[in-house]
C-alpha cells in the first residue's frame, strides 16, 4: 500500500490507467471526462469530478467505480467520485494523446471546433483511421454507442465509426 498523495499531479498521473471502458485505448484523462480533482489535506481524503461525454452514458458507472478502486489501490483513505452535468463536456476537450487513442482504436477523432460551429457540414466527413484518407460519407449518425457515427471511406472502401464531435 502506497502513502496518501499530496499533490494533485500525482493523482492525475494515477488516473491516467483509468481508460474508458468502452475505448480502453484512452485514459479518463486524456478523453477530458476528469473535470477536477480536489484533496482533503487533513484527511487525505480526494474528491474526483466527472462529465459524462453524453447525458446518460451507461459507462459512466464503471468509470467511477474504476476511478474509485484506482485511487484506494494507491493507499488514497477516501474517494468521492461525483458525476455532474453542469459543465457540458464538448469534443475540444480530448487531448492530443487522447486523438492518438482513439485513432489507435480503429476510431476517427472528432475534428476540434474551436467552440464554434459554423455549419454542420463537420458532421458529414471524418479521416478514415484505415488510411487516413478524406474521401468518406456519413453513413449514420448511430452507431454502436451515443458518441459514435458511422462512416465509409471511398478510398479504402472500410466502414468505420466516429467519435461524435459536440
Amino acid at each position: 500500500m502506497h502513502q496518501a498523495p499530496s499533490t494533485k499531479h500525482q493523482i492525475l498521473d494515477w488516473l491516467q490507467a483509468v481508460k474508458d471502458p468502452e475505448i480502453p485505448t484512452i485514459s479518463l484523462i486524456d478523453l477530458g471526462v476528469v473535470r477536477g480533482v480536489e484533496i482533503d489535506e487533513a484527511t487525505g481524503a480526494v474528491s474526483v469530478h466527472l462529465t459524462p461525454t453524453f447525458a446518460g452514458c451507461p459507462a459512466m458507472d464503471y468509470m467511477k467505480r474504476d476511478v474509485e478502486r484506482t485511487l484506494l489501490a494507491h493507499g488514497v483513505p477516501a474517494v468521492h467520485v461525483e458525476i455532474s452535468l453542469r459543465e457540458a463536456w464538448t469534443s475540444d476537450m480530448i487531448s492530443d494523446a487522447g486523438r492518438e487513442a482513439l485513432r489507435r482504436h480503429k476510431l476517427s477523432p472528432p475534428p476540434v471546433l474551436g467552440n464554434r460551429v459554423l455549419d454542420l457540414d463537420f458532421l458529414e466527413y471524418a479521416e478514415c483511421p484505415n488510411c487516413h484518407g478524406n474521401n468518406t460519407e456519413l453513413r449514420t449518425p448511430f452507431g454502436a454507442t451515443l458518441c459514435r457515427a458511422v462512416h465509409y471511406c471511398h478510398v479504402c472502401r472500410q466502414l468505420f465509426e466516429q467519435f461524435k464531435p459536440v
